[in-house]
């Protein structure tokens, strides 16, 4: 899953696409490097970040949704707001990403029927404060419940279970440690089933733990990627996709011989 941000303020690249054609070539050109799916985000979730209102999120998407309607992969949309999900349902997105994982009985009522897939993160606090001393008994165990019940009340409202990923949320109201442990123990955040979807790409916890700034963290990101997929995930949510294909490809030619 490739990233594109059309922000001025997201955490590593915010500012290099908020024009609608220079979101519109980086699309491509993450297609053009392998990219499965392109996630289009118009409002930045980074910690201490300020919501956006549904006007400026709208003027920020809908137009490049269109714009890639005929690209040749899903389009998946990261928004919270459900009058953003309907309208970006029929301009052709293929899945909702939502960071709130669809808690709101509009935001379900705005995908279910619809012929999407979701994506339901977890989270703690919002993104103004949830990075405030986040602390958990077992993280591990808290967030694989937290997933279930979401899954169980998604399913419940009658989105289908083949359509359903899930996001432990990196970064969104954990530590280090936390996040370090989720991604050690990452296939056992899941019901049996559920694809599971990665976002450490250039967090601040790859940060932390190199000490390089936000555009220095190809590496580690790359590296948190592979270790993502040998440890369970189906979809790693990346800005760099060259470097990111690479290294699974000779994972993957390396897994396969018998």
């Amino acid at each position: 899953m490739g990233v594109v941000n059309v922000t001025p303020d997201s955490f590593s690249d915010g500012g290099r696409y908020f024009s609608e054609d220079a979101a519109a070539a980086h699309a491509c050109r993450l297609i053009d490097e392998g990219a499965d799916i392109i996630d289009i985000g118009g409002e930045s979730t980074r910690p201490g970040a300020l919501e956006v209102d549904l006007e400026e999120e709208r003027r920020r998407v809908l137009p490049l949704i269109a714009r890639l309607s005929g690209c040749g992969v899903p389009v998946s949309v990261d928004t919270r707001k459900p009058g953003l999900m309907r309208e970006a349902i029929a301009a052709g997105a293929s899945m909702i990403n939502d960071i709130d994982a669809l808690h709101s009985h509009e935001a379900l009522a705005a995908v279910v029927g619809q012929d999407v897939a979701v994506c339901l993160m977890h989270k703690r606090g919002s993104p103004a404060d949830m990075q405030n001393d986040p602390r958990y008994g077992d993280v591990v165990g808290e967030i694989s419940s937290f997933i279930e019940a979401r899954v169980q009340a998604v399913i419940a409202a009658g989105i289908a279970r083949n359509r359903i990923v899930v996001d432990p949320g990196f970064g969104f109201g954990k530590t280090l440690e936390h996040n370090v442990v989720l991604l050690k123990r990452l296939r056992e955040i899941a019901p049996a089933g559920i694809a599971i979807l990665a976002g450490i790409s250039r967090k601040s916890m790859l940060g932390q733990i190199t000490g390089k700034p936000a555009g220095e963290r190809i590496f580690s990101s790359v590296a948190a990627a592979l270790i993502a997929v040998q440890n369970g995930a189906h979809i790693v949510r990346v800005h760099d996709v060259a470097e990111t294909r690479d290294v699974l490809a000779v994972w993957s030619a390396v897994n396969s011989v018998v």
